[in-house]
């Protein structure tokens, strides 16, 4: 299929995966709010880069999968959502529950050791783009079985809109088992 701007290059998958946490980054800082304080937080920085992180990665993930207009066109012969699939996502949000202080290192570095592994898992079984931001948004992931001529494939697709069988659609390819439908021009 064709090039995509959202091939799962390392920086791409990245902004994908802190998006797919920016929940959790808000949480984090909500639970660093303390009112007695002139500055709002206990720990203002990392609460700030938290919430910048969260709001930057979240805005260029649905900028970036929105933009995607080009595709090679398909046939669909099955479809299953697996959108159930992204609950995956909220086992790390157990850590907003446990008392978690910004401002102690071994906290941070605690935090960071646990979310670079998650990332590395992430990457190497391409789940990336199974993100709760993009639920959020609208976004579905389709179990999905398509021919292209004479050729049947199977993998995930994200997607705004539901799929059928006999659905003539158009995917980029952004992985071997992940494609993305592609929106026809001037729809979003």
């Amino acid at each position: 299929m064709s090039e995509s701007s959202l091939r799962l290059r390392p920086l791409v998958s990245f902004v994908l995966f802190l998006s797919a946490y920016s929940p959790l980054m808000f949480i984090l800082a909500i639970k660093d709010v303390n009112l007695g304080l002139m500055y709002l937080f206990n720990s203002p920085t990392i609460s700030g880069i938290l919430i910048f992180m969260a709001i930057g990665s979240s805005f260029i993930t649905l900028m970036t999968v929105r933009s995607v207009e080009n595709g090679l066109p398909v046939v669909v012969t099955k479809a299953a959502n697996k959108s159930g699939d992204m609950f995956g996502y909220t086992v790390p949000y157990m850590l907003s529950f446990m008392r978690v202080e910004l401002g102690d290192w071994q906290t941070l570095l605690s935090l960071a050791l646990f979310l670079a592994v998650l990332f590395i898992m992430a990457y190497r079984t391409q789940t990336v783009f199974i993100n709760p931001v993009l639920a959020i948004a609208g976004y579905m992931l389709i179990d999905c079985t398509f021919k292209r001529d004479d050729k049947e494939i199977q993998a995930m697709v994200i997607t705004r809109e539901p799929i059928s069988i006999r659905d003539s659609i158009r995917l980029d390819q952004l992985s071997h088992y992940l494609y993305i439908r592609a929106h026809s021009k001037g729809k979003t």
